[in-house]
């Protein structure tokens, strides 16, 4: 185990996860894995998500056997083993020791524009959903208990994503190579089987999108929800990593 850095990436939704995912898979030295919680989460909590059956057929509904995996034995060759997480995913009866022997990394983004996102693929939003409460959990039990976990915005990593992605190389003790800043269009076997219910923007990318202001009008519950979020996201923000 002490031969593979295991990098942990933890995010909630609408972020740039899934883009990330596709730079790190790029790497000739790195196998990656897709939400390896989410059908537990399904499972246990009896949410209602788009491919619902789906997910929990394919995954691992035991999270023992799921955390099993991430620490588990990874291909010959392997050096980088890394793990989209979303936050949200990790419910209460899970373990959270094992978290701490991994390379952790936060990703969060303004939740005005995941709620606006997300909003998209669903009819309504709770808190719960964007994972930023679940975020602030973890960063806060981790660090109290001095286990580094630097935080990203996805605002920053866009404006320069090649900077964004050097330094968490460099945090997780590993050469950048220039495969991270393009891919291939299309899907990948990697790729969770909710792929076709969320994963329609990066399937057509070869790289990540310029950074985009935006400034979402939302209303209603949405915006409650975005309103609930955001001191937590402010709160996070602040250890955010600033290059």
């Amino acid at each position: 185990m002490a031969d593979v850095v295991r990098l942990a990436v933890w995010s909630g939704p609408r972020n740039i996860s899934a883009a990330l995912m596709r730079a790190w898979e790029n790497r000739e030295d790195s196998v990656v894995l897709d939400e390896p919680f989410y059908a537990h989460y399904l499972a246990a909590t009896g949410l209602d998500h788009p491919g619902r059956d789906e997910v929990i057929a394919a995954g691992e509904a035991d999270w023992r056997r799921v955390v099993d995996t991430l620490l588990g034995p990874v291909p010959e060759g392997v050096a980088v083993f890394y793990q989209k997480h979303m936050n949200g995913h990790l419910l209460p009866e899970i373990d959270r020791g094992w978290i701490r022997v991994l390379t952790d990394v936060l990703l969060i983004r303004d939740p005005r524009e995941v709620v606006a996102s997300y909003t998209k693929a669903r009819a309504s939003v709770t808190p719960d959903d964007i994972g930023l409460p679940a975020q602030l959990r973890l960063h806060e039990e981790l660090t109290s208990a001095g286990v580094a976990m630097p935080a990203v915005d996805a605002a920053d990593f866009l404006r320069e994503p090649e900077a964004y992605l050097r330094a968490p190389c460099a945090y997780a003790g590993v050469p950048f190579t220039e495969r991270m800043l393009h891919w291939p269009p299309g899907r990948r076997a990697s790729d969770g089987v909710w792929a076709p219910y969320w994963y329609a923007a990066v399937e057509r990318s070869t790289g990540f999108a310029p950074h985009r202001p935006r400034n979402p009008e939302l209303t209603g519950p949405d915006a409650e929800v975005a309103a609930e979020c955001l001191p937590l996201y402010e709160r996070l923000r602040a250890h955010r990593l600033r290059l």
